[in-house]
């Protein structure tokens, strides 16, 4: 694919999600175009933890989220595939997919819960060859409670939490929260301008990699619960895992959220960036703009559900 026609779909993928469902589909009639290439995204939204409303699936319906990101999507170059079919990571078929998006919760390698239909745990072996795919060149894009997944046990750090780049700690109540844009030149951040106030159930993290390219930042002062007692940290960011592109944002609890325009934009930008259809400076920012990221909040509360 041209140099021209990647720098046509990231414009794209940044911008035309803001511009409203009917101005998206006819701007993208011309773009589809030019598309040589069908990206195929396995958007995978098992838990087995605490499944989110945004991604729970009703009379046999997609969930919020899976819709959202699967129509956006076809104008834009990507097949997403909603599913909670971990199955779909053995080694014999993660070679399908160019890239991943996550929206889970709990150990995959277990069923949990979750008693909606066909949501086949991963096995070992599916997690290793996701991993090893990253690590190999694939793209992956986690949202809000894709932290919430495979947590550490001890010491020891998860293989997936070293990927992701950091690791829930708990959440306060759903509240406004001031949002401070580092990185500006990401796929989809123009529009938050120098940054905005924002209402969503956010994430307090722990084991923040050294290496994050921090995008969004939280603003702490003002913030409500014990789990933001503790210096700016980053909300949302970007990283390089060896060959692999990675990003995350703890945005996407909130039903408005994931329909607000700013929220699609961020993540089909950064869709498109992990896909490689455009390169972003990602160099490790977290000790500037975040400086006192890895001083974590004292927990004395015992940690609340989901």
């Amino acid at each position: 694919m041209s140099q021209t026609l990647n720098r046509r779909q990231m414009l794209l993928a940044s911008g035309a999600a803001l511009l409203g469902a009917g101005a998206l589909a006819r701007t993208t009639q011309a773009a589809q175009k030019e598309i040589t290439k069908t990206k195929k995204v396995l958007f995978f939204t098992k838990s087995s933890g605490f499944q989110h409303p945004a991604i729970t699936r009703r009379d046999g319906k997609l969930g919020l989220c899976e819709r959202v990101l699967s129509e956006i999507g076809k104008g834009l170059g990507f097949e997403v595939v909603p599913s909670k079919d971990g199955r779909l990571f053995e080694p014999d078929k993660i070679g399908e997919w160019d890239a991943f998006i996550f929206y889970t919760t709990g150990d995959l390698t277990t069923q949990g819960s979750q008693q909606e239909g066909p949501a086949h745990p991963m096995s070992a072996d599916g997690k290793k060859a996701f991993l090893d795919a990253i690590a190999g060149g694939k793209g992956f894009v986690g949202m809000h409670s894709a932290t919430d997944t495979f947590h550490s046990r001890g010491r020891e750090i998860d293989p997936y939490i070293k990927m992701i780049g950091g690791e829930f700690i708990s959440h306060g109540a759903q509240q406004v929260s001031n949002l401070v844009v580092t990185c500006d030149d990401f796929p989809g951040v123009k529009p938050f301008g120098k940054g905005l106030k924002l209402n969503d159930e956010w994430y307090s993290q722990k084991n923040l990699a050294d290496d994050l390219h921090v995008i969004i930042a939280h603003d702490t002062r003002g913030m409500t619960g014990w789990q933001y007692d503790r210096p700016n940290f980053p909300e949302t960011w970007a990283r390089m895992h060896d060959k692999g592109r990675v990003f995350y944002t703890s945005m996407g609890h909130r039903d408005d959220v994931v329909e607000n325009p700013l929220f699609q934009g961020l993540v089909m930008g950064a869709l498109g960036w992990v896909t490689r259809g455009c390169d972003v400076d990602v160099s490790p920012n977290v000790s500037k703009v975040t400086p006192g990221y890895a001083t974590l909040p004292t927990d004395n509360t015992p940690r609340k559900k989901r």
